[in-house]
């Protein structure tokens, strides 16, 4: 079974991302959090769409 929420250092091993970008994508309200006592929880539906809503690379631009 899936895990549907995760902590931020299980974020960052899930999606490749640093520690800094995802507080920041949170900040900016691109990426939502909840939080359960002291633990912020990620959703990994909401990083999933979180990344696939990134540019795309492009070699040369």
């Amino acid at each position: 079974m899936k895990k549907a929420y995760g902590t931020l250092p299980e974020a960052v091993q899930y999606s490749g991302m640093s520690r800094t970008s995802i507080y920041e994508a949170l900040k900016r309200g691109d990426l939502m959090a909840r939080k359960a006592g002291r633990r912020t929880l990620i959703s990994f539906a909401d990083l999933e769409a979180y990344l696939a809503s990134l540019p795309t690379y492009q070699a040369g631009a």
